[in-house]
């Protein structure tokens, strides 16, 4: 699989395949973070997060593929409290 993708284009059947395609070439581990997948993320990003900035459903699933807002194409696999801080954080 090639990647990035355009996540705004891209159904969520793709998404998924490159969520997990990403995952698999990171090691299992988040992007951001570094931690494994399917483990809490790491430590230092024991940051609050105001849920209510997001979408509902959006801690519905424990992993994401995070993307740049501006250019769409995808980044990596990350952990859904991973992605909430890029967002609440780092604008990402």
């Amino acid at each position: 699989m090639k990647l990035p993708i355009n996540y705004n284009t891209a159904t969520w059947q793709e998404r998924k395949a490159v969520r997990e395609e990403y995952a698999r070439v990171q090691d299992e581990r988040c992007y951001h973070c570094g931690a494994d997948l399917d483990g809490p993320p790491h430590p230092d990003m024991d940051k609050p997060i105001n849920k209510s900035l997001f979408p509902d459903g959006f801690f519905k699933w424990p992993l994401h593929l995070h993307h740049d807002h501006n250019t769409g194409y995808t980044i990596g696999t990350v952990h859904a409290h991973c992605n909430a801080i890029l967002w609440q954080y780092h604008g990402e």
